[in-house]
């Protein structure tokens, strides 16, 4: 009995590699795969071809294409997903050398950016704003709880804390915190963030589409307003899936 050939993906037929070549067959796949994927051959999230597809169309061994797909996880382009194939990594590549808000980010990479309001109110000052915003024991702060997504997908849990004084409504706040802070002529111009990894709860899990005990990164940034006071205090829980953060070092 004859096996039927698997389909066709016309998005490979741009890759063409040379045996007679020095530099390695599968660095030749890599490479050119990452071109692709670069350039939105394939969509965030989207399965690339099964292997059989791939190993058919390229004219490469089962064990070429795995030490390409291999190296293409390692750079976080793409998700091995247990039963259901390789995806596109759906990640937001937040640089650490500026102070760019979510949005933006989203925008520049060419998502729609949007927000699940969880809560918008005022409330008196827990002791640990207290203690990082600088305020009186007496103090009110704007409470704004959020989940953020890309193109409806939920890509983090956001709570933020600014001062009463600073936002007297949370309800007014729009798509971007920032731009509004903008607006009002309080915009923060310096920031501190710590990185910390945590395992989920199940409450976090849920909201983030995660399993309880899986590992997150959890981010504080406390940003500070032009006169050096602290403004605000964000803790971010990041869906591992798509979001990087990314710092350039230089000598």
């Amino acid at each position: 009995m004859t096996r039927a050939k698997s389909a066709v993906d016309p998005r490979l037929d741009a890759i063409a590699l040379d045996a007679s070549a020095p530099t390695p067959l599968y660095l030749q796949l890599t490479a050119q795969l990452v071109e692709a994927i670069n350039g939105h051959k394939w969509k965030p999230g989207e399965a690339l071809p099964a292997e059989r597809v791939l190993c058919e169309q390229l004219q490469v061994s089962r064990v070429t294409l795995r030490q390409a797909m291999d190296a293409l996880v390692e750079q976080g382009l793409v998700t091995r997903r247990q039963g259901a194939g390789t995806f596109v990594t759906s990640q937001i590549t937040h640089p650490l050398t500026g102070l760019t808000s979510f949005s933006e980010t989203l925008r520049m990479k060419g998502y729609q950016p949007g927000s699940q309001w969880l809560d918008r109110r005022i409330r008196p000052a827990h002791g640990e704003e207290i203690l990082r915003l600088g305020l009186s024991p007496e103090s009110r702060v704007a409470s704004l709880t959020r989940l953020r997504r890309a193109d409806d997908r939920v890509m983090a849990y956001e709570h933020a804390v600014i001062p009463q004084r600073v936002l007297p409504d949370p309800t007014e706040v729009g798509e971007s915190l920032y731009a509004w802070l903008d607006e009002h002529g309080a915009p923060v111009v310096r920031a501190l963030q710590y990185f910390r990894a945590i395992n989920l709860t199940a409450r976090m899990a849920d909201y983030l589409g995660m399993d309880e005990g899986d590992a997150i990164l959890h981010v504080v940034r406390v940003g500070y307003a032009r006169d050096g006071s602290a403004i605000e205090l964000t803790d971010t829980y990041c869906h591992n899936d798509f979001y990087d953060f990314v710092a350039e070092l230089r000598r």
